[in-house]
């Protein structure tokens, strides 16, 4: 007969993952997680992003669920980024939005044409809210949530690259109108697409920013109507 001889000051206690679990789950704690970290933003921007990197640490998700993976080369993914975000912007603004019957300004930003002093303020917007702010949002949180309910095939992928396109564009209605929401829904089809393929966000979010510089650009020095014409008169 073998006799346990242990205590239970002995034995090891197992380690309590049931609330990193329930954050991780779609349950009562987990809803109530998705819920603040999507109300964050109505509060102040980019709280929502910040509350997905406190979800990260308390839910125990690997960083690269969200496509935090270090790249290679810091250098070439900011310098795709960079050319990729701007030439998309002009793409956008010289032939796909002229094509959809978008006013080649934007009314609601057009106050920045020549505005010197909205600059600092625009800018950092555009790099930490935009780039970092929605990229971890929308590309990284949401396809990490909705690849938890829906799966990893190329159907579920492509699921979720709909869903969080139209609700990226849905998003810039209120503010920008019918044209905001159709290019940023565009915006969200492409990134969402690339994000899916390669799992990775760190050259999107530089691309976002370069995108959003690029508008502002063009904004600032009053050249939308004359990028808009460019292909068509």
């Amino acid at each position: 007969m073998t006799i346990d001889a242990s205590t239970p000051s002995e034995q090891v206690p197992e380690s309590d993952d049931r609330i990193p679990a329930a954050l991780r789950g779609f349950g009562p704690l987990g809803i109530v997680a998705i819920l603040v970290i999507l109300f964050g933003n109505s509060l102040v921007p980019p709280l929502s992003a910040i509350l997905v990197l406190v979800w990260i640490a308390w839910s125990r998700t690997p960083w690269r669920e969200i496509g935090f993976v270090r790249p290679a080369s810091w250098v070439r993914t900011v310098a795709v980024g960079v050319v990729f975000g701007s030439a998309f912007k002009l793409l956008l603004k010289m032939i796909v939005m002229p094509l959809l019957g978008a006013d080649p300004v934007n009314h609601a930003y057009h106050y920045l044409a020549g505005n010197r002093a909205a600059l600092p303020g625009m800018i950092f917007a555009m790099i930490v809210v935009a780039g970092f702010g929605e990229e971890t949002v929308f590309r990284g949180y949401l396809f990490e949530r909705f690849g938890k309910l829906f799966g990893s095939s190329v159907w579920a992928k492509t699921i979720t690259v709909l869903i969080t396109a139209l609700w990226f564009g849905a998003g810039h209605y209120a503010v920008q109108g019918l044209a905001g929401a159709e290019q940023a829904a565009i915006v969200g089809l492409v990134y969402g697409t690339i994000f899916a393929i390669t799992g990775r966000i760190w050259m999107l979010m530089v691309a976002h920013a370069a995108f959003d510089l690029t508008a502002l650009a063009i904004i600032y020095y009053d050249l939308e109507t004359a990028i808009a014409h460019l292909v068509f008169k």
